[in-house]
């Protein structure tokens, strides 16, 4: 019989439908109930693409003792982390309040019938692994939770009142610190600090992509010919392309890679990651002709518009699982590949799945994922087909049909920075983004997710403002429409009308306030995006009050910036801009596109476009004009000499 999650529209909560614990879904009615019958309440959080989650499930949700501890003892509460980053972000900061270090997914937290936080949890397996104190499974942790509630033990109900004291202080930054363009140095000291040189990246393992770090680099190549800065970029994104946590078969990359290597990854494909790394590579080929960044740009925009998308939504996501097993969808045997190379005719499989990693013993769980050992070979396309015929026989892993605000913008922002490079993607994006507004922005109002085909009903976070705001700026960059500088407008002030505050920006603004993050961890932080937003409508309205928030709010947060600039790079790249100023290039809505190639290309990063009557190119700042040429070609030399 099925609990409460199957009347909810998540995917995620979907799926926890059917295990045994009697789940609500996150509601006020839950944490009443709570309340009326003194019951210890546990919030469980996580994604549906999320690899540990169905491992938690199988060994805990759908263990039929733990579910009895559960249902006899708790008000247990799902939460699907895309659908409420709000409440995911709360109890994040819980975790790291508790255990010292960041936290992750599944996240398990265990709380007062007030709900009030005392204990927080990853990953816990249904038993204790004997002798180790973080090994304490879910069954023991439970039962000590369960009975010390019921015995109303003094100290568990003063250590959570002590931790909702310390969540509700806000904390300030000490001082103010002028804004530098020099703080771009401390950021390449740092970058350097953390550098893979052999294999790419900013850690060892795990790894992530970074992509707020790489594009910041991008920056720093550009506007001070910094050879280390492009080293560091190109030799992670020519890792990375190789294969592994990129797939080369269908193409799009997986959340990151458990070793050094980029080899073996977590499954999961995500649309925040695939969207930023579409950006990161279309411009890395725009800094250096590498027409194989442009392919990877180019086939994971193909791939999440034909296999992730409908009616012009994207999807959210897909799973890292497939037939119960980890990755199984992706992964090859040995003999299958040399059989299906041997059928089509080719006389050399050893060598060739030596080329592809492909080896008998497999590189993962007796299979293998695919990456080239040195570079791309000519024959791989050919091959490629043979590869994507065998993965057509199974079973795709499970696709998240949730359309989200924020992640959809990203991407968009991403297709209308390759439709400078080949307009199809633009014309692609501006679809994108009307059929994202018509779904999304309803009777004034804007949402943050709903399912596919669906009426949304979550409300939009900072980030759906701040993600959409700069997409509607890169359509009105692409195509000239007013209209979406009109919305652009109408999103940033609601934005600062919701969120904002002296400098310091709020992430919700429901009950559950949350002070806005500036680093750039899962993905850009919403508060630079914002900061970005703000910059752009000031340069291009010649409006000072946006100019003025987006100031306010970098000299806020200017000190953490200063010393750790490693941590917001996007904000980062924001307060160079600001410092070194703006250049917007003036024409008529033909000269820009026409030229939107030789526009993109321009050596200065920091150039905004607006439509004029204007026959020629005029080269500006915020309050005046230094140069005007018929000649495309004339521009790059202009502006230079315009500083």
């Amino acid at each position: 019989m099925a609990n409460r999650l199957e009347k909810e529209d998540s995917p995620y909560l979907q799926q926890y439908k059917n295990n045994p614990v009697d789940w609500w879904p996150w509601c006020d009615e839950a944490f009443e109930k709570a309340q009326k019958e003194n019951k210890a309440i546990f919030i469980s959080i996580g994604y549906s693409s999320c690899h540990w989650c169905h491992v938690m499930e199988k060994e805990v949700f759908e263990n039929v003792e733990c579910a009895a501890i559960l249902n006899d003892n708790f008000i247990a509460i799902k939460v699907d982390r895309e659908e409420r980053p709000d409440v995911d972000k709360y109890y994040q900061e819980v975790y790291r309040l508790l255990n010292n270090r960041v936290g992750g997914w599944p996240a398990s937290i265990f709380c007062t019938p007030q709900n009030k936080p005392f204990f927080a949890r990853t990953y816990l397996p249904a038993d204790s692994i004997p002798g180790s104190n973080e090994g304490m499974g879910f069954k023991e942790i439970s039962n000590i939770v369960a009975q010390k509630v019921k015995e109303n033990d003094t100290k568990l109900f003063e250590n959570a009142e002590e931790i909702e004291s310390f969540l509700k202080k806000i904390e300030h930054p000490k001082e103010a610190t002028v804004l530098k363009e020099e703080f771009y140095k401390n950021f390449m000291l740092q970058a350097e600090q953390n550098f893979d040189k052999e294999n790419g990246g900013f850690a060892d393992k795990p790894k992530f992509p970074h992509a707020s770090t790489l594009s910041t680099l991008v920056t720093i190549a550009k506007l001070y010919k910094n050879e280390n800065a492009k080293n560091m970029l190109f030799t992670t994104l020519d890792a990375m392309a190789k294969g592994g946590i990129y797939d080369l078969v269908e193409s799009g990359f997986y959340r990151y890679s458990v070793d050094a290597m980029w080899h073996v990854p977590h499954f999961e494909k995500m649309l925040y990651d695939t969207a930023m790394l579409i950006g990161v590579y279309a411009d890395a080929y725009l800094l250096s002709n590498n027409t194989e960044y442009l392919h990877v740009a180019k086939s994971c925009a193909d791939f999440w518009h034909n296999f992730m998308s409908e009616d012009n939504l994207f999807y959210s996501a897909s799973d890292a699982d497939s037939n119960g097993a980890e990755g199984d969808y992706y992964l090859y045997t040995y003999k299958e590949v040399i059989q299906t190379l041997e059928s089509a005719g080719y006389t050399n499989p050893a060598e060739i799945c030596q080329t592809l990693s492909i080896t008998p013993d497999g590189n993962f769980q007796g299979k293998n994922i695919i990456r080239f050992t040195n570079e791309k070979p000519e024959y791989f396309e050919d091959v490629k087909t043979l590869l994507e015929q065998l993965r057509a026989k199974r079973n795709y892993p499970f696709i998240d049909k949730k359309i989200q605000t924020s992640w959809s913008s990203m991407m968009i922002h991403a297709l209308l920075k390759l439709g400078a490079i080949d307009n199809s993607y633009g014309v692609r994006a501006i679809k994108n983004l009307d059929a994202l507004l018509e779904t999304m922005y309803l009777e004034g109002k804007l949402y943050h997710t709903t399912l596919i085909h669906k009426t949304p009903k979550v409300e939009a976070f900072l980030e759906d403002y701040a993600f959409l705001t700069r997409a509607l700026l890169s359509a009105y960059k692409f195509n000239g429409d007013e209209l979406y500088l009109i919305h652009a407008q109408r999103f940033a002030n609601k934005a600062l009308e919701e969120f904002y505050s002296k400098g310091m920006w709020n992430f919700s603004s429901n009950k559950l306030v949350i002070k806005a993050d500036i680093t750039d961890n899962t993905y850009t932080s919403a508060v630079s995006v914002m900061v970005e937003v703000l910059l752009s409508l000031g340069y291009i309205l010649e409006d000072e009050k946006y100019t003025h928030f987006a100031f306010k709010t970098m000299e806020y947060n200017s000190y953490e910036v200063g010393r750790k600039p490693i941590y917001s790079p996007h904000m980062l790249t924001q307060i160079i801009r600001y410092v070194k100023g703006e250049r917007i290039i003036k024409s008529n809505l033909q000269n820009l596109q026409n030229a939107s190639f030789e526009l993109a290309k321009l050596p200065y990063p920091f150039v905004s476009h607006k439509v004029t009557d204007d026959t020629e190119f005029l080269i500006c700042a915020e309050k005046n004009c230094f140069a005007n040429t018929a000649n495309v070609n004339e521009l790059a030399a202009l502006l230079l000499k315009s500083f």
